[in-house]
């Protein structure tokens, strides 16, 4: 290889990348859109508890973490094929600045598809230390 084609090589790898030049309002617009989406989020009452679903040998169950709840303020249902959990969990009323804000408040509701069929009047639903479990039987 001559040097000629060496130096070539090698100002590819280092070559400088574009530089993209905004203007104040192109800037402002998209400080408002990131805004916004911060803001839809730290807001939204619209949540989903995290979920495992499971099949054994003689049942289906499904498994939330939901902490900080009575069982009054949790919905099951079945309806068709679908298992229907929802509920509210409610913030102090307490006035507060959050420096951090992960837990989330308000209505959830989650539809979880039945793959096989259930004897819906054997399930049963039990909600302890932060988690509810549903135990959904196998038809036989």
């Amino acid at each position: 290889m001559t040097a000629f084609k060496r130096s070539l090589f090698y100002l590819k790898k280092v070559a400088m990348p574009n530089i993209i030049r905004r203007s104040h309002s192109t800037l402002l617009e998209a400080h408002h859109k990131i805004y916004k989406t911060i803001a839809w989020q730290v807001r939204s009452n619209v949540w989903r508890p995290p979920t495992d679903v499971y099949e054994t040998e003689d049942s289906i169950v499904v498994k939330m973490e939901i902490a900080g709840m009575r069982d009054e303020d949790l919905e099951v249902a079945v309806q068709g094929n679908l298992l229907l959990v929802s509920g509210s969990r409610f913030d102090s009323a307490e006035r507060k600045a959050y420096h951090q804000m992960e837990i989330p408040f308000g209505r959830f509701s989650v539809g979880i598809e039945l793959t096989v069929e259930v004897n819906t009047e054997n399930a049963t639903a039990e909600y302890k230390d932060g988690f509810l479990v549903i135990q959904l039987p196998k038809e036989k």
